[in-house]
């Protein structure tokens, strides 16, 4: 049995259904698991030489580990490329296909490496990532042997395309897979890495990449099989106006109802985005606890507009925070993420028709850090282990220093506040099932050195002379 006690926080915000907010308290770990937590008045002296490892919190912040619901971290590759710096969705798309149809199997492996521990020192102890293109023998095993080697907690999502240019979709032909192909090995993987017992480290999900890229028949076909496996469901949705446009022109109705005429709203489906969901649809999600993965700085990056979060949130509909690929966020602080959410939903509420009756405390710090932590639990169907510090649930803990510079003048007045309002630190230390992986402000588990230049040189040679020149 391994043990660590996180002593004498400065303040752990367990985010419990009471939102419970401790002072010098400290946390008790044991294989894996969160045993309980300690008030302030108990004495932990003998505890202190009992136990594995001590990590001393006076000077700390503790919050549940946060939780990703969208990425596509292949794109670390291709962060900052010339040429759709300034383009919106399908401009960008259509730059950038050419040149990722030269990912190979150790680029997909080096980037998830690269892309997690981004995400490990911003806090994020679970990701998501939609990996939906697989040109030269790339599989989704690739991303699955990342995720063991760094130590996160990975929902890998099976995606796909299976409808170019030739047949009306928005991807080149020689990006597309067949469609019997993309059902058999999304099979195959769920056989090999779904892990579906309390506290996995794996799970795989299904989801066929958008509206523009794939058949309506796939699409019923992958929920006919999420669904005999028991695993969740995942795609692109309402994204923005283009995306509108072409589901009312090739299938002649709105985004929500293409997804409940294919089967694809329900308590095991999240949507990446939903920025353009009407009313009628907010609805629908909100009916069938549809959940979606909010990511606010993909969005604004390309200006595909503003998603009505507490309009969503006050209907029903399950929301968490996702960082989107590296090439339309260009970063994945999930943290940052979680900030920019919730002024983002402050100048939201502001640009809707008489929107100056809307004060900022309809998006508070505390309503955003609980996106990132319980809101992603929910979406990602793991609201039973993972996004609260209680006792039983698993030990994904990240731990904020509160003497640094950018929360000087702030935690000293509200930690946790402090955590979202001020500038968005790294993470000193993050568990992942009880296990250290980001420690004293570094990675643990691998060299990030080596792991860095490897992944500067696979950019090169992925763009290739292919990069498009400055707009």
């Amino acid at each position: 049995m391994t043990t660590l006690l996180i002593h004498r926080a400065r303040c752990i915000a367990t985010q419990d259904d009471a939102q419970t907010e401790l002072q010098g308290a400290s946390l008790l770990i044991r294989d894996g698991l969160i045993e309980r937590l300690i008030p302030a008045s108990e004495n932990t002296d003998a505890l202190l030489t009992q136990v594995d490892e001590v990590i001393d919190a006076r000077h700390h912040v503790v919050v549940p580990g946060l939780i990703n619901t969208h990425h596509h971290m292949y794109q670390s590759l291709t962060r900052a490329i010339p040429g759709v710096q300034n383009a919106e969705l399908f401009s960008w798309l259509q730059g950038l296909y050419p040149i990722w149809v030269g990912l190979t199997p150790e680029m997909v492996l080096v980037s998830g490496q690269v892309a997690m521990a981004e995400l490990l020192l911003s806090g994020c102890t679970t990701s998501s990532d939609h990996l939906y293109i697989y040109p030269n023998g790339v599989r989704l095993d690739d991303s699955i042997e990342a995720a063991h080697t760094i130590g996160m907690r990975f929902t890998a999502t099976r995606g796909s395309m299976s409808v170019g240019e030739s047949q009306g979709g928005l991807p080149p032909d020689r990006v597309v897979e067949k469609e019997p192909a993309i059902l058999k090995e999304t099979q195959r993987l769920i056989e090999t890495w779904h892990d579906a017992s309390f506290g996995a480290m794996t799970h795989v999900a299904v989801a066929p990449c958008s509206p523009f890229s794939v058949s309506q028949d796939l699409m019923r076909e992958a929920a006919k099989l999420a669904r005999a496996y028991k695993v969740r469901l995942h795609t692109h949705l309402a994204e923005n106006d283009h995306d509108i446009a072409y589901t009312q022109e090739k299938f002649n109705c709105t985004p929500a109802q293409y997804a409940e005429d294919l089967g694809w709203v329900g308590q095991d489906v999240w949507h990446a985005h939903g920025v353009k969901l009407d009313d009628e649809g907010t609805y629908l999600f909100a009916k069938t606890r549809t959940g979606i993965a909010h990511c606010p700085c993909s969005n604004m990056r390309l200006a595909s507009g503003i998603l009505p979060l507490r309009k969503m949130l006050d209907a029903g509909v399950p929301i968490g925070l996702g960082v989107d690929g590296s090439a339309s966020n260009d970063a994945a602080h999930l943290l940052n993420e979680a900030r920019q959410a919730m002024l983002l939903a402050r100048v939201g509420r502001a640009l809707e028709p008489f929107g100056c009756d809307h004060g900022p405390a309809e998006m508070t710090p505390r309503d955003a850090l609980r996106l990132a932590t319980r809101g992603g639990a929910q979406v990602l169907g793991r609201a039973h282990e993972i996004g609260q510090i209680t006792a039983g649930f698993c030990a994904d803990i990240a731990l904020f220093r509160t003497d640094t510079l950018s929360m000087a003048g702030g935690a000293v007045h509200d930690p946790v506040g402090a955590l979202l309002l001020c500038a968005s630190d790294n993470a000193d230390y993050t568990l992942v099932n009880g296990r250290v992986v980001v420690r004293q402000g570094e990675i643990a588990t691998v060299e990030m050195g080596p792991l860095i230049e490897r992944h500067n040189q696979l950019a090169m040679q992925l763009a290739g002379g292919r990069v498009l020149p400055p707009a």
